[in-house]
């Protein structure tokens, strides 16, 4: 996949305030793995190669280029919006509305950071816009306007719940320790990541999307499912099997899991089930509880816990460069100023813009390892598992319009997945069974 479509849920889209707690989230590249086939033995020529018919291919372009310029002029107009709000007085200004209001912290914040964050919101709704006409023109989205709309709205109003929380801890820390508030603002914030991360299923994502146990229409699949969990070894009840009604708004396939402990859950689209066979779709589960049974997200999320302390000790000194050379001009009148924060905010920008292919290489890594795990332990229970699993990600790749051939750049900067080509050429190859050595799954079927 070009870009990892379940930003459309939100944990992605807590807004640019998140991103200091979207370091947190952040994944470091791991040392460099060893070739995922190891040895001749495990190797098959491919017999199916990725690719689209012509009108699709043309489509595929097209959408990817678009997709691409939105991204990086995106990121540059993202950080020009914070500097304009900084240049312009707009968060002085706002601070001096909120100090005005009342002498307690607490009512200043809950004035102030509604305020700033809609300012920066509004000036980069036009993104917001022209990305959805984009689903929309491509056949991605159903979604309509108005609904699209709510969405945003309700985007908002949680960007504005979390940001009161996050911007009040981060500034009572700058107060009262300005030279070590990096350190004591992450600590403060890992356990606020670990309860979102496991209120979101609950929570979050059924403000946006419907949820039913997938067990309620899909009893058979269901059935075929728990052949999968049993062979892997696991105990992943069917009241942790969840069906999200994609179809209401996009077109797009995806499954996904998500939450931690015991909101752990492995989410599959509607639209993935009505576009692929029992088979295929067993596929696609087999690759998500590659994600649950290798502890995906909690590796991710500790791993990005360390990644994030080494960003957020660079922002400490990035922030205070700026405050002390341009503070002045933006009557910023020092860090612990409410006005700071777009100054932060932009620090913030530019490291998670610059940190992207580090994040997204080890997003890449973890999904190829999902994808050796789907394939073992679908293997022996679905007839032809190679030439199933490659059928999916031939459909995937030609509903959510990948480009067969990616420029080795975009893949590198912005892929959170392998590229559907390459996946495929992975999947008609790895033959571990040959050698009688598997990476994951040992069982043997009889």
């Amino acid at each position: 996949m070009r870009f990892d479509k379940r930003s459309l849920t939100v944990t992605a889209r807590y807004s640019v305030l998140l991103l200091w707690l979207g370091l947190l989230m952040g994944q470091p590249s791991p040392p460099t793995p060893a070739p995922a086939v190891s040895s001749s033995s495990e190797q098959k020529q491919p017999t199916h190669e990725y690719s689209l018919p012509p009108d699709k291919l043309k489509q595929a372009i097209e959408y990817s280029r678009a997709g691409y310029w939105l991204h990086f002029g995106g990121a540059i107009y993202g950080i020009a919006v914070l500097l304009v709000i900084l240049q312009w007085g707009v968060a002085a200004k706002i601070r001096d509305w909120a100090e005005a209001a009342s002498e307690h912290r607490f009512v200043q914040v809950l004035v102030f950071v509604p305020m700033i964050l809609l300012a920066i919101d509004l000036f980069s709704l036009p993104l917001g816009l022209y990305g959805q006409h984009l689903e929309r023109v491509y056949d991605q989205s159903v979604q309509s306007w108005p609904s699209w709309f709510w969405d945003w709205t309700k985007s908002e109003l949680l960007e504005f719940a979390m940001g009161i929380i996050l911007v009040f801890i981060l500034y009572g820390v700058i107060r009262r320790s300005p030279r070590r508030w990096w350190f004591y603002f992450w600590v403060a914030s890992l356990p606020i990541l670990f309860i979102v991360m496991f209120l979101e299923p609950f929570v979050i994502e059924p403000l946006f999307f419907k949820f039913q146990p997938l067990a309620r229409q899909h009893r058979a699949l269901v059935g075929e499912l728990e052949k999968v969990v049993i062979r892997g070894g696991l105990v992943i009840p069917p009241n942790r099997m969840f069906e999200m009604k994609a179809s209401e708004k996009l077109n797009s396939l995806n499954a996904y899991v998500t939450g931690l402990g015991a909101s752990k859950r492995v989410v599959v689209w509607d639209t993935t089930m009505a576009r692929m066979t029992t088979a295929e779709t067993l596929s696609v589960f087999g690759h998500e509880m590659g994600h649950y049974v290798l502890g995906h997200v909690r590796n991710s999320l500790m791993l990005g816990s360390v990644f994030a302390l080494i960003l957020l000790v660079i922002g400490y000194h990035g922030v205070n460069w700026l405050v002390a050379h341009w503070g002045a001009r933006w009557r910023i009148r020092s860090l612990d100023d409410w006005a700071s924060l777009p100054a932060l905010l932009l620090i913030a920008a530019v490291l998670s813009f610059l940190s992207e292919p580090i994040t997204n290489a080890y997003s890449r890594w973890q999904e190829h390892q999902a994808d050796i795990y789907g394939l073992e332990v679908i293997h022996g229970i679905v007839p032809d598992s190679q030439e199933v699993a490659s059928h999916a990600f031939q459909i995937l790749g030609e509903v959510d319009l990948d480009e067969p051939n990616p420029n080795p750049f975009i893949e590198f900067w912005l892929y959170t997945h392998p590229s559907i080509s390459e996946r495929i050429a992975f999947t008609q190859s790895y033959d571990p069974w040959s050698s009688g050595n598997p990476r994951y799954i040992k069982v043997v079927l009889h």
